[in-house]
């Protein structure tokens, strides 16, 4: 009879040890949580494997992809990826209906996609950014010309455009760079415009103005510096935004031809069967959603790292 009485004496104890460890796991996973998001917060690992992943795939996919992007056969039309049933070994992500395989696709659309946001970037951000240089500091008409022009290209239909330009033209990768860059420069222009109007104000710039300095040596000396972090940040920020825009005009039919192995070109071929082979959409189109992600991630990283006042309250 004494048994029951002493479990029951020891159950209000066995209940606190168990609370106190309950609270001990509870804090513990809040720390690591804690931990998991001040790294992702403050170090751009996600941004950077992305990153990583596209420069690799790109620089070495004739090395990487198994077969040639547009060699295909009828008898491995449609096979599934390697998780389904009836797929191959030789194709881990499955073929599209003409017998391509969606894994060697996928790596060369890496390539065409760095092409392309490496062309626009490089002679957009270039351009873009000497306008807006000369125009914040020079000031009057030549601030006047060159804010008309970009209110111009921004009030100019792109998609239109694109669609009207490829139907006289024909299709290229050539053509769809050269649009790029006419439509993607006024972006840097606008932003480098208004911090070069805060810089020409500053001590520095008006000491170098008064000793006598060059407008090309106070631009490129005392400016481009002051600048250099906004256009990376927009940089960063407009790659994402080409990627959308090259799958986008590839899936309307005004973008790359249909022989190359770009990721837009890739959906819109395999839309009409997605309830067959959906993976022939889906594999591509995901590609793009992390791509274009991590780019976003990078520049608002970017941002927070070149802001010491957004860095202080990330801190």
């Amino acid at each position: 009879m004494d048994r029951p009485a002493r479990t029951d004496k020891l159950a209000p104890t066995k209940t606190l040890i168990m609370i106190n460890t309950n609270r001990h796991i509870q804090s513990d996973l809040s720390r690591i949580l804690h931990l998991i998001w001040h790294i992702a917060r403050n170090y751009p690992i996600l941004p950077a494997l992305v990153f990583l992943m596209v420069i690799f795939l790109a620089t070495f996919a004739p090395q990487l992809a198994p077969f040639e992007p547009n060699a295909g056969s009828i008898r491995t039309r449609n096979l599934p990826p390697f998780w389904m049933v009836g797929a191959s070994a030789e194709h881990p992500l499955g073929t599209d209906p003409l017998g391509r395989d969606m894994l060697s696709r996928t790596i060369y659309g890496a390539r065409i996609a760095v092409v392309v946001a490496g062309s626009v970037l490089i002679a957009g951000g270039v351009g873009g950014t000497a306008i807006g240089m000369l125009a914040g500091y020079k000031k009057g008409w030549v601030d006047e010309i060159a804010m008309r022009a970009v209110d111009f290209t921004l009030a100019m239909p792109f998609l239109l455009v694109a669609l009207t330009t490829v139907v006289v033209l024909g299709q290229s990768m050539t053509l769809m760079i050269v649009l790029l860059i006419l439509f993607s420069w006024d972006n840097f222009a606008r932003v480098v415009r208004a911090e070069t109007l805060r810089l020409s104000d500053i001590a520095y710039v008006e000491s170098a103005r008064i000793s006598g300095a060059s407008t090309q040596r106070i631009i490129l000396r005392h400016i481009l510096p002051g600048v250099f972090g906004t256009v990376m940040i927009v940089a960063s920020l407009r790659v994402g935004q080409l990627i959308l825009i090259e799958a986008t005009l590839s899936f309307l039919g005004a973008g790359l031809p249909k022989s190359v192995p770009a990721w837009g070109v890739m959906v819109a071929s395999g839309q009409n069967f997605l309830q067959t082979a959906w993976w022939v959409a889906a594999v591509p189109g995901m590609m793009i959603f992390l791509v274009v992600m991590g780019f976003n991630f990078l520049g608002d990283w970017l941002r927070d790292w070149l802001d010491p006042r957004l860095r202080q309250q990330s801190q």
